[in-house]
């Protein structure tokens, strides 16, 4: 395989079947090989809720070995058995679903943030502002992609959080970067979150995928994080999320100080000016 298809994949080792789901359940892998000796088969393991591109990937692996089992050994009857262990949700077969559930989370953060930086005034009316908007939208988002439509998984209220928590991160990001660059702010946090980070989330295909080192780099992004976290909660209950919940903590954190810092800058700007008079092109205080 990797002489067919250099860098493309890359190795875990596991010392037996149970330790190779384990590490698909853990999402340290996509899937895995296991091979075996007469009489018994080979088995390709499988997770199409983690990437159905990788799952893809791997079906053909198996179509592969079944060829050369058969070449090898002139047996038409041995086969290379293809194990789902975690699969999608009968509502989201192809996994579609929760691909597009990312596209609204962060289009959802943006416009709050947008509308509540041109609408509210002072720097922590903004901030519960933002706060209480992603709860609602979080809750909104839950209930249609986990309750009506069933794209997401796993628990109600988690969900719930996660939504609410990358909502949140996009809409006072943007909240920090108008409160600091003004109307410039819309557009800084437009790059970042809408075409920098949507793309390199790996909704599409695995991140793995990207060239390095943006794949990573997306991970620690809003829509990255996001996807990862609301991927994770909803079939892989025994996977860690620590990374994405901090990640997403920290651009709510970043959000919150940039809003704070902006405000101060923008009070001292204007203190400034007026010990020798209002000048025309000061920022008024906010």
């Amino acid at each position: 395989m990797s002489e067919a298809s250099p860098g493309t994949y890359e190795f875990v080792e596991a010392t037996d079947r149970d330790e190779a789901r384990q590490q698909v359940l853990q999402r340290e892998t996509y899937g895995a090989i296991v091979l075996a000796t007469p009489p018994d088969q080979p088995e390709v393991l499988t997770a199409p809720a983690s990437s159905t591109v990788a799952t893809q990937m791997l079906t053909g692996v198996a179509e592969h070995l079944q060829d050369q089992l058969h070449e090898q050994t002139g047996n038409p009857d041995l086969t290379v058995e293809v194990t789902e262990v975690v699969s999608l949700s009968a509502d989201d077969p192809n996994g579609a679903g929760l691909v597009v559930a990312s596209f609204p989370l962060v289009l959802g953060g943006m416009i709050g943030g947008i509308l509540i930086s041109l609408q509210v005034q002072g720097p922590w009316k903004r901030v519960v502002s933002g706060l209480a908007y992603s709860v609602l939208v979080g809750l909104g988002l839950t209930l249609i992609m986990n309750t009506w439509f069933g794209y997401v998984q796993g628990d109600f209220l988690l969900d719930w959080l996660g939504f609410s928590v990358s909502a949140g991160a996009t809409a006072l990001f943007i909240i920090g970067c108008v409160a600091l660059l003004g109307p410039a702010g819309i557009a800084l946090g437009a790059l970042l979150t809408m075409l920098l980070g949507n793309p390199l989330s790996g909704a599409n295909a695995p991140w793995e995928f990207l060239a390095e080192p943006w794949g990573q780099i997306g991970q620690y992004m809003v829509p990255g994080a996001s996807l990862a976290l609301l991927r994770t909660l909803s079939y892989f209950p025994e996977a860690p999320t620590a990374t994405q919940w901090w990640t997403l903590a920290a651009w709510l954190g970043a959000g919150i100080l940039l809003t704070l810092v902006g405000h101060l800058a923008h009070r001292k700007s204007g203190r400034v000016s007026g010990r020798g008079g209002a000048s025309p092109g000061a920022h008024p205080a906010h």
